[in-house]
């Protein structure tokens, strides 16, 4: 998957705003890395979207509260495409406890 294309990251990019981020990214000529937390089947869902209309992506799983998988989510885009250009930080961290 190498190549002089650019390539673009978008962290929760499976739903709302930052899919549309992400049809827009591959619709510019980039090749899209659709970040998701939870949602795998809206992130492949995009994917096949994007590839049907003639663009590249792929799905990376990470939560953007975890320095881990942050640091994973990266090296998977390295290893998929070999360069990173772009980069929206589109995810919120969800706090998990009830407020009152």
């Amino acid at each position: 998957m190498s190549g002089t294309q650019k390539v673009l990251l978008v962290t929760g990019g499976s739903r709302g705003i930052g899919a549309a981020i992400c049809r827009f990214g591959s619709k510019a000529g980039y090749r899209v890395a659709v970040n998701y937390a939870a949602n795998q089947d809206a992130a492949d869902a995009l994917v096949a979207e994007i590839e049907a209309a003639g663009g590249e992506a792929f799905a990376v799983k990470g939560d953007v509260g975890s320095e881990a998988d942050i640091v994973a989510m990266f090296e998977a885009v390295d290893r998929a495409y070999g360069r990173l250009d772009a980069f929206v930080n589109n995810a919120g961290i969800v706090d998990v406890k009830a407020r009152v």
